[in-house]
């Protein structure tokens, strides 16, 4: 059982940036489709702010507020499909026989988005990238656990996705919407995280509606006292202490 305190959360969706807009996504979810906004980033120069992908933004909007003014942080940045959009771009340059470009190449790999993080923020805390499953929210939450056992007081965690190319669709269903969600979790007994792997209800593998960290901010939305998620190994237990 892993015990912790969410201190603060953002979230960022297509239209939806403010704690007003993830209320009523909270009491009536929808998805934006063909919203294809992405963060302005004003607080950053343009010249860092056209080196980031709309993933990227998306991890700066929820996670620059949580940051800023705070000592460094340690990251933990996890994504299940990471730079696809960076990645189509360049399987598209090698079938058209074109040059790869370097800067697109380095920016494509599963953890740059945390090096652009400690680049741009200075940041010297360690950081972390995952590469998780539908259940990389808890994968998360055992890393900053791992952090807090080593000392450290506060960490940053960031989930982030986005809708992938429109010829990966039949193999990419678990993103109906582009997302981002930061969470600066402390040490604390406010919930608990608690893993059994033994799964006695068929309807637990049911596919969820929503993508896990999506599905996070409606309980703490709506004061969820306790749920469940469960994938094809796991079962996960999130009860509200507090």
């Amino acid at each position: 059982m892993l015990k912790f305190s969410i201190a603060q959360w953002q979230g960022w969706a297509p239209g939806i940036d403010s704690p007003d807009g993830w209320l009523d996504w909270a009491e009536h979810p929808f998805c934006p489709f063909g919203n294809k906004s992405v963060p302005r980033l004003d607080f950053l120069p343009a010249l860092q702010r056209r080196r980031l992908s709309p993933l990227a933004r998306g991890v700066f909007e929820c996670a620059w507020p949580l940051a800023e003014g705070r000592p460094g942080m340690p990251l933990v940045y996890a994504s299940r499909h990471g730079e696809t959009t960076r990645n189509f771009g360049l399987l598209e340059s090698l079938a058209a026989d074109e040059p790869l470009s370097p800067t697109a190449f380095g920016l494509s790999v599963h953890n740059a988005i945390a090096a652009q993080w400690s680049i741009i923020r200075r940041e010297t805390a360690e950081s972390v990238a995952l590469s998780v499953e539908d259940d990389g929210l808890e994968h998360a939450i055992i890393e900053a656990a791992m952090l807090f056992g080593h000392g450290h007081e506060d960490v940053l965690v960031v989930l982030t996705e986005e809708v992938p190319p429109a010829p990966y669709a039949p193999w990419t269903q678990d993103v109906p919407c582009s997302y981002a969600v930061a969470l600066h979790l402390r040490p604390g007994s406010d919930w608990t995280l608690t893993m059994d792997p033994q799964q006695t209800d068929p309807a637990l593998d049911a596919p969820q509606a929503w993508p896990n960290p999506l599905n996070l901010l409606r309980h703490l939305l709506l004061r969820t006292n306790a749920w469940r998620h469960a994938n094809r190994a796991r079962q996960w237990i999130w009860t509200r202490t507090a």
